[in-house]
């Protein structure tokens, strides 16, 4: 894997502003153990390598040409896009393969050669290559039990009681052992516009279906698919594409052909299921190595954690610090901390005049304006498309204007796959302006403050907020 000193070599525009950003950076990393001499070998590797020219795009559709040598990988492309927008590497930015006139996209794997993909694509196409967040990539490592219901998991070896998360992980990374996900899904019948449901079985030698009820007899399995000549995408538009009986589309495209096996599952869960376990049986150990390469190369460098984890609630009124652990302590504290915050800006605002209702709003607004997780004008079924794209998992979270209300905020957010959508509305007391989730019980003197809570608190939230939403321009 190349390091990051070689993927700046691979940027758009002269060699001669290449050059600066790789020595500007050099100047960075050189504290934690870089080596120029890595650089100059990946400039002679650049110079000794076909260049092709590739083009990215973000979700807000602008796009960046980047020449890139031919063995580029997936990871590479993230890295250098993450470096040139000074973004924060929190292992989510993942590169997607997205085919229009099919409808379709799929996760393209860290490890995988972009040209190869590129290689699959035909003249006349209008593929296309995004660069965007997906917190899901590798969230089944961490909860593989949230997203392999135990319904739909057979195991072939003995288990005594309900697998660990970890006996579940390893028991498809394990070439030894033979997991099996099963059940219904709806399937587009081969030249013919209807949908038949059918039941289903995935095992390490491909995806079958059963002509026979839920037979699992070798006689009455009849298979559809194997892994390591094709891929599995999600369909963009199900319904209004392919005619499916719900959203929840998803399809095995083989890379020599053109023809589409079209599945739909009943609900999210089942198709992240299908979806996941498929990525696993095709890729095996490399999805994990994948995982866990960012973070052995964090563990190795003095680069500062961002785990929400690393988030608590702190008291220094007193001589010693304290970690605050009683959530209604922490809750108390966090108001007081805003209504002091409040005071404070009145004041510094009193020495130009009187702060009116109206003043004070303005300031609250230039405040989260400029946050990454605002996203003012984005309608319901835009936020609910964002965070799909973005990962359907417990957490991410986006904030926007309310439509119907003007005055007030909506704060879009994801638990057990399902978006939910609180409104923040705003109350006036004593001329003072606050932000309320919960009818004005607990209040925030903006929305900055209101989300720093509750990514500590749940309080009437069904979680946490974790993952921000974020759209870049590339």
């Amino acid at each position: 894997m190349r390091s990051v000193e070689g993927l700046l070599c691979f940027s758009v525009g002269s060699f001669e502003s290449d050059f600066k950003l790789i020595n500007e950076t050099l100047n960075i990393l050189q504290p934690a153990g870089f080596l120029h001499m890595r650089c100059t070998s990946y400039w002679f590797h650049l110079f000794s390598t076909v260049l092709q020219v590739i083009k990215v795009y973000s979700e807000d559709n602008t796009s960046r040409a980047v020449e890139v040598p031919s063995d580029i990988t997936a990871r590479d492309i993230c890295q250098l896009f993450i470096l040139k927008n000074h973004c924060i590497d929190d292992h989510s930015w993942t590169l997607f393969e997205q085919i229009p006139h099919l409808s379709i996209e799929r996760t393209i794997e860290d490890h995988e050669s972009v040209m190869e993909v590129q290689s699959g694509w035909g003249m006349d196409s209008h593929c296309c290559l995004y660069f965007r967040k997906n917190y899901a990539k590798y969230e089944f490592f961490k909860k593989p039990l949230d997203f392999f219901p135990e319904h739909m998991v057979s195991i072939s070896s003995e288990t005594n009681g309900i697998m660990s998360h970890s006996q579940l992980i390893q028991t498809f990374l394990s070439s030894s052992s033979c997991p099996e996900i099963h059940g219904f899904l709806h399937a587009k019948e081969h030249g013919r516009k209807s949908w038949k449901k059918f039941y289903f079985v995935l095992r390490r030698s491909g995806l079958y279906f059963s002509n026979k009820g839920t037979s699992k007899e070798p006689r009455h399995l009849q298979l559809i698919a194997e892994f390591s000549d094709s891929d599995v995408y999600t369909l963009l538009s199900a319904k209004k594409v392919y005619g499916a009986p719900t959203d929840y589309g998803f399809c095995v495209k083989l890379n020599s052909a053109r023809d589409l096996k079209l599945l739909c599952a009943d609900d999210e869960q089942t198709r992240t299921c299908w979806v996941t376990a498929m990525r696993l049986f095709k890729y095996g150990m490399q999805l994990y190595q994948n995982f866990v390469q960012p973070h052995q190369k964090q563990k190795s460098s003095p680069m500062r954690s961002i785990s929400e984890n690393s988030l608590v609630a702190m008291d220094f009124s007193g001589h010693k610090s304290r970690v605050i652990e009683n959530p209604s302590e922490a809750l108390s504290v966090a108001v007081e901390e805003g209504l002091s915050w409040r005071r404070k800006s009145c004041h510094r605002l009193s020495s130009h005049g009187s702060p009116s209702t109206s003043q004070s709003s303005m300031s609250s607004i230039a405040i989260h304006v400029a946050q990454l997780w605002f996203h003012s004008k984005l309608s319901r079924d835009e936020a609910q498309k964002l965070i799909t794209q973005q990962g359907l998992i417990d957490g991410v979270f986006l904030v926007r204007d309310s439509q119907s209300n003007p005055r007030t905020f909506v704060l879009s957010l994801c638990h057990t796959q399902k978006i939910k959508h609180f409104q923040i509305v705003p109350v006036e007391e004593n001329g003072e302006l606050f932000y309320s989730l919960d009818d004005g019980h607990t209040r925030f003197t903006d929305l900055l403050q209101l989300v720093e809570f509750y990514q500590l608190n749940r309080g009437v939230l069904p979680c946490k907020l974790k993952h921000h939403c974020a759209r870049i321009t590339l």
